[in-house]
Formats: structure tokens, sequence, C-alpha cells
């Protein structure tokens, strides 16, 4: 089963030929493109098991269709003006609001309107990515304060208009997967500072269907492309249930009458040295298998609670979902069991084990306990992230793995996330770990990067911590200030953590970076971003220490010289450039004290900090620098959206169930 394919430079040229038949037609395709998985039923891939189904081919489709010589041979998605699928432009209360679906969607646009335009996999908002005022009220109805936006545009010229564009970069966004590639923005375009605000970043993909090239071009040089959903649920599909929730949200609805089975999202990527770096993994590379090393048994994975992917694995192939979501989200919970049914029915795998995050409170793990009479694995979350690297590596035997994120349930019940282990796929020993702090508030601590400053600096300075003239603690009242020290001092409603992700947004707020976050990550990139224009003269200093349940990461000396440095006036992008590679280089030391007690030479990357290309790359190349091999993420993420294949591949190989 084919992945959802771009359109071909064969079928674009006919799409623009006056004399071609399927001139302007917005559902052109052939053998070599259109979509696949999206119009999918059941198996065999055959006409009557998509839903193109619907339409019957008129006679000269059908000769095609039946033509071993012609390019559109057993194209179960051909089509026509005459017999296919036909766009329509819908007002938001269903009606017809324009007999020309394509001229008055574009004018739309160019007014400052926001368009529901249903793609390839689901329903994308479009606005006028150079009209502040469109993107703004965009904002607000689709209540997404920072979180930037993707934008389309029809060519490669257009996209360096508007971003850097290194030729590895362009190969990945010309290639028929059609992903969202972050690429840094160029100075003076037009594009409106509301589409990515704070980030140097742009998110930019290129026509993925017929209808997208369309909409572009002579009259539109680009649109904001922007998942349709509101907040955490998956992507909006089905027409009725796109009139019904972006009523509010989209002025008008580009539409059409050809039904989308499977839904699939946009995947996002960045380059990473010469392969991508996968943020979501699914249009265009779904339901592509991933190699792995042969498991005894076939699995179903869960993932864990965020990014939801679920993954079917049997023999030495991994079928790793879309991405479906966060799983707290009611709809959300209903999309992962249809996907289940889904990617059972494409692959044929049937489950023989269950394997869930080892967290008893992950809507994962409470799915996995209603799925009656089937033995489960529960996985510990930092163990499945060094598992997923390494099976897409075909990695056997033991290695060290260096798992940084956010936060994942440990095995000693407290919540990990800057972890040195050591072990493979039958299991795994914590052999190191980043200093912890307190997360003051608990989960609200990881959406107010401040409260995780006050929580470092506490560990400098103590109760004077307030005495000091940061900008970051100016906002924080006495009664709040006398809460935080009683909070640090005894505990309450302060979990620790060795989170490298919270020891990201420590930073971030204690250089007043980002204070209080609008989306999952925010301190973390604009920590990035600031870095990546600094220079870093001398590193931090960093200690390593023997600790109870292996070596501790000890970054207080580290974040000393970080608030002294701001206090003393030094550039900000010079500190967060300092930050992350004193960072690598205490990760480099760590492990070279890891395999001198155990021999091991290889090391995996995995946990969602590892989208920080800059600790990427830094941390890659100390550790090469070191003699070490190391494996990073090329097919899956490295965030919680590849967790599930570790997931697979660890209860594949164990002979413990519950």
């Amino acid at each position: 089963m084919s992945p959802d394919c771009d359109v071909c430079p064969d079928c674009l040229k006919e799409l623009f030929d006056p004399l071609d038949r399927r001139f302007r037609y917005p559902f052109i395709n052939c053998t070599n493109c259109g979509p696949r998985y999206s119009i999918i039923i059941d198996t065999p891939y055959d006409r009557p098991n998509t839903t193109m189904s619907d339409f019957l081919m008129c006679r000269e489709c059908r000769k095609e269709y039946e033509d071993p010589s012609d390019r559109r041979f057993h194209a179960q998605p051909i089509a026509c003006p005459v017999c296919g699928p036909r766009l329509k432009l819908l007002g938001s209360d269903g009606a017809i609001a324009d007999p020309d679906p394509l001229a008055g969607a574009i004018a739309a646009l160019q007014q400052g309107m926001i368009v529901a335009v249903k793609g390839i996999g689901g329903y994308h908002l479009a606005v006028d990515p150079f009209n502040s005022m469109a993107v703004r009220e965009l904002r607000k109805r689709k209540k997404r304060d920072e979180k930037p936006f993707a934008i389309m545009t029809d060519t490669l010229r257009r996209v360096e208009d508007l971003a850097h564009v290194s030729p590895i970069e362009a190969r990945f966004l010309s290639g028929p997967e059609r992903p969202v590639l972050l690429l840094r923005r160029r100075d003076g375009n037009d594009i409106a500072r509301e589409v990515a605000p704070g980030n140097d970043y742009l998110g930019i993909m290129l026509p993925s269907s017929p209808l997208h090239y369309l909409l572009l071009g002579a009259s539109l040089r680009a649109v904001v492309m922007t998942s349709a959903n509101l907040s955490d649920d998956p992507i909006l599909y089905r027409d009725e249930d796109a009139l019904k929730e972006l009523s509010g949200v989209a002025d008008l609805f580009l539409t059409h009458d050809r039904a989308i089975n499977a839904p699939c999202d946009d995947s996002v990527i960045r380059v990473f040295h010469t392969h991508p770096l996968m943020m979501r993994r699914s249009r265009g590379y779904v339901p592509r298998p991933v190699q792995i090393p042969s498991i005894a048994r076939d699995v179903l994975a869960l993932g864990g609670e965020l990014k939801a992917a679920i993954c079917l694995a049997g023999g030495e192939q991994g079928f790793m979902s879309r991405h479906i979501g966060d799983l707290k989200s009611p709809a959300t919970m209903r999309s992962i069991e249809g996907t289940i049914s889904e990617l059972k029915k494409l692959t044929g795998i049937t489950e023989g084990v269950v394997a869930h995050d080892f967290h008893p409170d992950y809507h994962s793990t409470l799915l996995a306990g209603s799925l009656t009479g089937l033995p489960k694995v529960a996985v510990q979350h930092h163990h499945a992230h060094m598992a997923s690297c390494m099976a897409e590596n075909r990695l056997e035997g033991e290695v060290i793995g260096i798992i940084f994120d956010g936060a994942g349930y440990g095995s000693d019940g407290s919540i990990w996330g800057g972890e040195f282990l050591v072990g493979g796929y039958s299991g795994f020993r914590r052999a190191g770990h980043l200093r912890e702090m307190r997360l003051p508030g608990g989960d609200a601590a990881a959406r107010e990067p401040y409260r995780m400053a006050i929580s470092l600096l506490y560990q400098l300075y103590g109760d004077a911590v307030f005495d000091l003239p940061l900008d970051v603690l100016r906002g924080v009242g006495k009664e709040e200030q006398k809460i935080f020290l009683q909070m640090l001092e005894k505990g309450i409603n302060s979990p620790v953590t060795s989170s490298c992700g919270r020891l990201f947004d420590a930073v971030a707020g204690v250089l007043d970076i980002r204070g209080k976050m609008s989306y999952e990550g925010q301190a973390a990139i604009e920590l990035e971003g600031e870095a990546e224009r600094g220079i870093c003269e001398a590193l931090y200093d960093f200690g390593v220490l023997p600790g109870n349940d292996g070596l501790i990461l000890d970054w207080l000396p580290m974040m000393r010289s970080v608030v002294d440095d701001h206090r003393a006036g030094r550039m900000r992008p010079d500190i967060a450039a300092t930050f992350h590679r004193s960072l690598a280089f205490a990760a480099a030391a760590v492990c070279r004290e890891i395999r001198s007690e155990s021999g091991f030479d290889r090391v995996v990357l995995s946990g969602g900090s590892f989208q920080n290309r800059l600790l990427s790359e830094e941390i890659l190349t100390q550790l090469e620098a070191d003699g070490f091999r190391v494996f990073t993420h090329r097919l899956v993420p490295p965030n919680d959206g590849g967790l599930a294949l570790g997931q697979a591949m660890i209860a594949g190989r164990s002979q413990v169930c519950v």
C-alpha cells in the first residue's frame, strides 16, 4: 500500500495544458501519483475498495484504465471532469457560495478571508500570509496564540524568496512526500510576523495535490495552510464535521465529493546533517513500513500520551500509524481506536501482544487495559525511546542511550527526562541522569518556564532567590514568593525531575526569553533560536558526580555561570550558545565514564529534546570526536511520535507479559 503522493510531472503538465481534457481538473492523477492511503477502505487496493467506488468511470477513463501501455493503467483514483469528483465552494451555512469554486476561493483569500480547504488527508485552514490582520483573525478564531502556522507556496524559487534553502532541503521539499520543512526565515521577506511569532524558522511546503497548484500561482504567491482542527483534536476530514466544527472559524469551505477514509496530517521535518529529522511522521510517509530487527511475535504498540502514533509490528517490519494527536482529547481517543482497526486491515497483522507505556494513568495504558484477552507488556518510557532509535538503525546487542525529553514515568516512580541508559531490547539500567530539580506547581511548571527558573535559582541561592535583580522575578509578588519558598523547601506540590526539557525551560526563564508558554516546547525553541545567533567562546563548568542510581551530570556550576553572565550584561545569544555547547560536552563526558566502565562505544540519541538541531549537532560532533559511534533518528520522530516503535521491539522480544 503506497503513501499518498504529490502530482507527478506528467500530470502537472497536463493540468496546465489547455488542449488536454483534464486541463485545470483538480483531481488529475495517474499510476505514478495521487491519493492512495487516504482513500483506501479495504485490501486489496482496487477501485471498489476505495472511496473512488462512488464514481463510475466514463468511456475514456475506462479505456485508459484498461490499457497496459497507458500511464493510467489500473490507476485506482483515475478521474476526469466528466466522471470524477467535483469542487464546491460553500458558505458556513452549507449553501453554494460561488458557481466558480476556485475563483471564489482565490478572491476570498485575496480579501483576507479564512477558507477551509479539503486536501488529500483532511481539511486545512488557509489565509493570506502577507496579511497581518487576516493571520491575527485566524489565530483568534482558532484559539492558537503563538504556535507557528505552516505556509504553502508553489515553486522552489518562491520558497527561496522566503527562506534559506540548501540543496538537501530543496530535495526533501520537492520529494513526493511533500512534508512541511522547517527553514530559516530570510531577512526582508514580507511574510507577516504573526505567522511564526518569536521564531526564526518558517514551516514551508510545496503543493501536495492538483487543487493546491490551482489555488497558487499568479494570483497567490503563498497561503497559510494549517491543519483544520481545534485545540489538540485530530485533523477534520469529514465534510459534515468540518462544516459543524469550523462554522465559527472559516468564512468559506472549498470542498469536494471525494471522501477521505484515512485522515492524514502533514508530516513535519527539519534537515539534520544530510538526513531528515522527523518532527511528525504522517502524510507521504504512512503506511510505509520501517525495517526492524526480527521479532518473535506480532505486537500492537500504543505509544504514549502526547503526539500519539501506534505501531503494528511483525517479523522484520514495523508499521507506524499516521500522527494521531494528544490522547487527553476524547476525539483523539476515538480516532486511535479507528486507526488500530484501519492499520490491522491494511497490514494483515493481528496483535499477539499489546505494548504500552509504564505510566499507569496514560490514556494509552488505560486503552491497553480495555483490550481484554491479550497479553500486555508495560514499557518504561525512556527505554522505549532508546529501543526506537536502535530499531530503525537495526542495531542488536547493548548500547548507551542519551534520552533527553520533557517527562516520562521512571522505574522508581519519579519523573525522568535527562537519562543515560545502558542496555538493549531485553532490558536496561539507569547509568546516569541530569541533576534533579523540583517542579513547583507540578504540571503548571511544564507550561510556565518562570517557575522552572525559580526552581533552578533556588538551588543556587536558597531563600535569597527573590533578592536577585532578574527580570524573570519582577512579576512575582510577595505572597507568591512565600508560596514558592514553602513549596521548594518542603516539596509541597513540587515533585523532582531530571528532565532536560525543564532544564531548557529554566534557562529560557532565567534569560527572560519566555516566562509562560502558549504551546509545548516554545521556550526551548526560542532558546535554540537565540543560541543559533550566538558565539561560544569558552565552555561553562559542569560536574560528573557519583549518585545512588548512576552518575549525575551536575549542571549547577553551568547555571551559576549563566546567571552571572546574564547579570553582567553578556549578550543573550552568546549565553544560549554557550549553554548548548557546554551541555553537549557534559553529556559526552558522562558517556566517556560509562564507556570506561561498560566497554560500550555505540550511542543512540532519542527523546523530544533531540528535535533541537543545535543540541543534536553539538552532542553528535563531540561524541564522534571522542571515538563513539553515534546513531540518530531518520525514519521516525525522536519525540513521543516514535515511541510505539520502541515499545513494539521490546514487547516483540520480551517473554514477560501480564
